[in-house]
């Protein structure tokens, strides 16, 4: 599984966001997006938790 952690750049946040300094890293899983986040903690939490569920998805279908 490709689960990747990247932080959202300036050309897809709002002009409000990018004045207000928000900062958005965006968790994607097979080149989808599935989470959002403004923490990159918490998005790098998310990653292991989608790599935890896939591996156990894997095991019980060996």
């Amino acid at each position: 599984m490709t689960v990747k952690v990247t932080e959202r750049d300036d050309s897809h946040m709002s002009h409000e966001g990018i004045a207000a300094g928000i900062r958005i890293w965006d968790v994607h899983q097979q080149g989808l997006l599935v989470g959002m986040f403004h923490s990159e903690t918490a998005a790098h939490q998310y990653r292991a938790e989608l790599e935890t569920l896939e591996q156990q998805r894997e095991a019980r279908s060996a």
